[in-house]
């Protein structure tokens, strides 16, 4: 299950994001914002459902599911997306879909540190996180 992800994460360094979030549509200052934050990501399951908290100075967030199951969301840039969690052996993937488009963000956890790799098209960024 999800019991490898349950903790609290904090980012310590971030490749691509830039791109990554340009290709995406999100706005300048809105990048500029989101490539000096370093947010804290807490997993945790309760009963069933997985929740997925990020904090940081910008906004925070939260989401709630079941495992497979697609459910509503409005992501930190605020695009309103269907999305779908699952897991894939050791991996957390986590897929939105919004106006015809994808973006997937994969977490695994290598040598005690949580690495989340997020995909939109042929642009890939990579986020490294260790625990708080």
């Amino acid at each position: 299950m999800v019991e490898p992800f349950c903790a609290t994460w904090k980012l310590t360094d971030s490749q691509n994001f830039d791109e990554y979030m340009k290709a995406l549509g999100v706005g300048f200052a809105t990048r500029q914002v989101g490539n000096v934050t370093k947010p804290t990501v807490i997993i945790s399951q309760e009963g069933d459902k997985v929740v997925v908290r990020t904090q940081c100075t910008f906004k925070n967030t939260e989401i709630s599911f079941h495992l497979g199951t697609e459910f509503e969301e409005t992501s930190i840039d605020d695009r309103n997306c269907k999305s779908v969690v699952s897991l894939d052996g050791d991996k957390l993937i986590h897929i939105q879909k919004w106006d015809g488009k994808e973006t997937k963000l994969v977490r695994e956890i290598k040598d005690g540190k949580m690495i989340a790799t997020l995909s939109f098209g042929d642009v890939v960024a990579v986020r490294y996180y260790e625990k708080a």
